[in-house]
C-alpha cells in the first residue's frame, strides 16, 4: 500500500509537507496582506520540479485538487532533470522564464569546472553579482510571461502550482509578483522566499566531479550564492519595479498589463474575505 508523506496540523491546510523526491514544496496560505486579509490556504502552492516525485508524492499531489502547474524551467532544465510527473486532469503550462543558451557555458563550468574556473567566474562577488542581474533582468524582461500567469490564475487557474528547478529564483518572483498583485506585506513575501535556505528544501548541487575535491568546502562556499535565497536578490527584484514603474501599482498596472478588475479577481481567489 502507498504511504502518504505525513501531512504536520499547521492551518486548514498544508503548509509545509517533506515530499521524498520533490524539494522546496509549501502552500503559501496564511501570509498577511497590507490591508489585514490573510492568503487563502489550498490556493497557491510552490517548489522545486516534479520530475522526481515518487509514488506517494504523486499521489499527494493528485490529493490538493491542483487545477494548473505553472513549470518556468527551459529547456535545458528539461534535459538536465527530465519532465514533470503527470498529474490527472490537471493542466500543465510551460512558461521559460530564462533562455537555455544565455549562460550555458557558465551552468557548464558551474556542473563540470575545476576550482580554478570556478574561482574565475564566482570569486570575489561575482556569483553573487550574477544571481542579482539575473533577477533584475527577470522582473525587467519577463513581463508578458508575468502578465500571462496573473491573467491565468483571476480567471481559472487557481488553486495552481508554480515551480522551476529549485523553486527557488524563477518560480521565487513569480510568487512574489503574484503576492504583490493581492496586497501581501513585502516582509512576508521575503520570508516565505526565504525559506528556500531550509537545508532540506535546498536544491542539491549537482557535480560531474563528485570527490571530496570536486565538492571541497571552497567549491561549496564558491557555489553557495547560486544555490541559496538572499534578500538583497529579492531587493534587487523590488528596487528594479521602483526604479523602472515608480511603484508596484504601476508595475502591476503599466508593466503587467494587469487591470484593478484583474486584480479585484486574484484577490477573490487568493485572499480570504476579499
Amino acid at each position: 500500500m502507498t504511504q502518504l508523506p505525513e501531512v504536520p496540523p499547521v492551518g486548514p491546510e498544508p503548509t509545509d509537507v517533506d515530499l521524498t523526491g520533490v524539494r522546496n514544496f509549501r502552500d503559501v496560505g496564511g501570509l498577511p496582506t497590507v490591508d489585514g486579509g490573510t492568503l487563502r490556504y489550498g490556493r497557491l502552492y510552490r517548489s522545486g520540479h516534479l520530475a522526481h516525485a515518487t509514488e506517494a508524492d504523486t499521489a499527494f499531489l493528485a490529493g490538493l485538487g491542483l487545477h494548473t502547474i505553472f513549470d518556468f524551467r527551459n529547456a535545458a532544465d528539461h534535459k538536465l532533470d527530465g519532465l514533470d510527473v503527470e498529474l490527472p486532469g490537471v493542466r500543465n503550462v510551460s512558461i521559460p522564464l530564462s533562455d537555455p543558451a544565455d549562460g550555458a557555458e557558465f551552468w557548464r563550468l558551474v556542473r563540470d569546472g575545476n576550482i580554478q574556473q570556478l574561482r574565475s567566474i564566482l570569486a570575489d562577488g561575482k556569483g553573487t553579482g550574477r544571481m542579482i542581474a539575473s533577477y533584475r533582468s527577470i522582473i525587467k524582461d519577463r513581463t508578458a510571461e508575468h502578465s500571462r500567469v496573473l491573467h491565468a490564475l483571476a480567471e481559472d487557474s487557481v488553486p495552481a502550482l508554480m515551480h522551476c528547478a529549485a523553486g527557488k529564483d524563477r518560480a521565487g518572483l513569480s510568487i512574489a509578483v503574484s503576492l504583490l498583485a493581492v496586497g501581501v506585506e513585502k516582509e512576508a513575501i521575503e520570508a516565505d522566499y526565504l525559506k528556500s535556505n531550509d537545508a532540506h528544501r535546498r536544491y542539491k548541487v549537482r557535480r560531474s566531479d563528485t570527490s571530496p575535491v570536486g565538492m571541497s568546502d571552497e567549491v561549496m562556499e564558491l557555489l553557495n550564492p547560486l544555490f541559496g535565497a538572499r534578500a538583497e536578490y529579492l531587493a534587487a527584484a523590488f528596487d528594479t519595479i521602483d526604479e523602472i514603474w515608480g511603484s508596484p501599482d504601476r508595475y502591476l498596472l503599466e508593466g503587467l498589463k494587469i487591470s484593478d478588475e484583474t486584480r479585484a479577481k486574484l484577490r477573490e481567489r487568493l485572499v480570504e474575505g476579499a
